[in-house]
C-alpha cells in the first residue's frame, strides 16, 4: 500500500488550478508527501508520470526509511537534480505545559503580518527569492503564527506553521536573544495549534544545535529517524530575486523592517543561527 499526496496545498487553497501551476520552476507550491507499507508500491507509484509531475520542479516530504534513496534513483534515471535536506524531527509531549513567559514592558505579541514577508525571507535558511517570498506570506496569511514585536511594531522573535502543521522559521534577531523571547512565541503559537488538536512538532537541520538545544528546553522530545525534505529540479532557471515579486500580492515591508533584515545579512546572520526552525 502505498500513497503519494499531491494538489494545491492549504496554503493556496484559494487560488485557481491555473495560478497554482503557473510557474512550474516553483518547488514551495509544487508540494508532495509520501506514505507507504510497501515500498516496491510506492516506487512504482512514485515511478508514475500520472502521479507526479516529473517535468516540474518540486518538493517531496517523507519520514520513511528508503524515501530518500527511492526519489534519488528515479531522478537520477530521469537526468534531474536533487537537493537532499535531512532534518532532526521534534515533538512536544505536553504543549500545555510550555511555559509561559510574559513579554518584557514594551513588547507585545502578535499574529505575524503580511507586511512582515520580506524581513522573514531575508532570514530564512530556505529563503531569498521569489518563489520563498511567495511561500512565506501564504503560510503568514492562512496558518496560525506568532511573533514579539517591539515598540516600533517590528518583529523581533517569530514562528510559523508549515501545510503539514509543523512549526517552521521559528527565528529571533541576534540582538535580541537570550532573553526567552523564542518561549513566548513558541508558547503563544503551540497553544493555538494543541487547541485544534494538531499534535505540536517541529524540524530542525542536524547541524543547528543552538536550536535544538532551545526546543529541548522548552520540552520538545527528537524523536528517531531522519525527516527528508527532497528538492527536485528539471533546471529551471534560478527565481528572481525577491524584490522582484509583484507588490500587489505581497505588500512591500517597512522600510525598518528592510533595513534591520539587510543589516543581519551584511553581518552574515541571516540564517541558521540560534532559535532558527526549518
Amino acid at each position: 500500500m502505498a500513497r503519494v499526496q499531491n494538489g494545491p496545498h492549504p496554503a493556496t487553497q484559494r487560488m485557481s488550478p491555473l495560478q497554482v501551476a503557473r510557474d512550474p520552476s516553483d518547488y514551495f507550491t509544487n508540494l508532495y508527501t509520501a506514505f507507504y507499507r510497501d515500498e516496491g508500491a510506492c516506487r512504482a507509484l512514485l515511478g508514475n508520470s500520472r502521479t507526479v509531475d516529473w517535468g516540474q520542479a518540486f518538493q517531496i516530504l517523507g519520514l520513511q526509511d528508503g524515501v530518500h534513496e527511492k526519489i534519488r534513483d528515479i531522478a537520477r534515471a530521469r537526468g534531474l537534480e536533487m537537493e537532499t535536506h535531512p532534518h532532526r524531527l521534534l515533538l512536544h509531549p505536553d504543549p500545555p505545559a510550555i511555559s509561559q513567559y510574559r513579554p518584557e514592558k514594551g513588547l507585545r505579541l502578535a499574529p505575524v503580518s503580511p507586511a512582515h514577508a520580506m524581513l522573514l525571507n531575508d532570514t530564512w535558511t530556505f529563503g531569498g527569492n521569489s518563489w520563498s517570498l511567495r511561500y512565506l506570506s501564504h503560510l503568514i496569511r492562512h496558518f496560525p503564527s506568532a511573533c514579539l514585536l517591539d515598540p516600533e511594531g517590528t518583529p523581533i522573535s517569530w514562528c510559523l506553521t508549515d501545510p503539514l502543521a509543523a512549526l517552521t522559521h521559528g527565528y529571533t534577531l541576534p540582538e535580541h536573544r537570550g532573553q526567552c523571547h523564542f518561549g513566548s512565541v513558541v508558547g503563544t503559537l503551540a497553544a493555538q495549534l494543541h487547541a485544534r488538536s494538531f499534535p505540536v512538532h517541529t524540524r530542525v537541520l542536524p547541524h543547528n544545535e543552538p536550536s535544538l538545544h532551545t526546543l529541548q528546553r522548552l520540552g520538545f522530545r527528537i524523536l528517531p529517524g531522519v525527516f527528508y525534505l527532497l528538492v527536485v529540479r528539471p533546471g529551471f532557471a534560478q527565481s528572481q530575486p525577491a524584490s522582484a515579486l509583484d507588490s500587489a500580492q505581497d505588500p512591500a515591508p517597512s522600510s525598518g523592517e528592510r533595513q534591520h533584515a539587510q543589516q543581519h545579512l551584511a553581518q552574515g546572520e541571516g540564517s541558521g543561527g540560534e532559535e532558527d526552525t526549518a
